[in-house]
């Protein structure tokens, strides 16, 4: 009656170890009572089951090839560098040039208005045409050339490239367009040079909105050509900037005047 027992008990000990024993194991009454823990039984890994099979105790790898199965698959390497990153230099440089494109769509029916079909406006004189093709050509130099691409235009794509998401502030990412335009977070000259600039645009659009026919159309067609010169330079450098990788300019981030 103890041998049975005994070995009823082994039985039951098995069946709480979850059959996890190999086939080949047998367990009897003077093993299981010798023993004075839960016995630890190991399972050979095979290609249906983890690298590691832990089995009651934790059992070790027993090979290098077992260690490297069980690294973290998300473990990537440090310096990679995040896509949205990109975005956010996109939306820095990408949101001025969608500021100033709204600007030419909202001036663009007032400058071709002297030259709609019949039953528009008076047509221009020979003087007033003269005076609108040497408008056009004066702001597509001093404003598209000299202000735009030379100057404002660099500008805009090197400070959108500081943008770096995780490293950059969230306020300098969500107000990326601004940010990008010098006019916070800049050395003081920047700043000051932005704020002037953006405001005496406000004050001439102002005084310009005044100016009878065909003065004021001759006014905004070389607005429109100016600014549409400095939208397309913002994109190509953006875009050169981004295959080079090289920003064409200083950005003007504080403390870099003092260098």
């Amino acid at each position: 009656m103890c041998r049975i027992g005994l070995t009823s008990l082994a039985v039951l000990a098995t069946i709480a170890s979850g059959f996890s024993s190999s086939p080949n194991t047998v367990f009897t009454p003077r093993a299981f009572m010798s023993s004075t823990s839960t016995a630890t039984v190991r399972r050979r890994p095979s290609a249906a089951t983890s690298a590691v099979a832990t089995i009651r105790g934790g059992a070790k790898p027993s090979s290098p090839t077992e260690v490297s199965a069980a690294r973290p698959v998300d473990d990537v390497p440090a310096g990679t560098k995040c896509p949205v990153s990109f975005l956010a230099s996109a939306w820095g440089a990408g949101g001025v040039a969608y500021i100033l494109l709204k600007a030419v769509r909202r001036l663009l029916p007032i400058a071709i208005e002297p030259f709609v079909g019949e039953g528009g406006p008076v047509p221009l004189t020979s003087v007033q045409l003269g005076a609108y093709v040497a408008t056009a050509l004066f702001f597509a130099y001093a404003e598209g050339y000299k202000g735009f691409q030379k100057k404002f235009s660099p500008l805009v794509v090197s400070r959108s490239r500081t943008l770096i998401v995780g490293t950059s502030s969230y306020l300098h990412i969500l107000l990326a367009p601004f940010y990008s335009m010098g006019l916070f977070h800049a050395t003081k000259k920047r700043m000051t040079v932005s704020w002037c600039v953006t405001l005496g645009v406000a004050a001439i659009v102002a005084a310009v909105k005044r100016l009878p026919y065909p003065w004021r159309n001759v006014v905004d067609g070389g607005v429109v050509v100016g600014l549409t010169w400095g939208t397309a330079s913002i994109i190509w450098g953006f875009l050169r900037a981004l295959a080079t990788g090289e920003s064409p300019a200083d950005a003007a981030l504080p403390g870099s005047d003092k260098k």
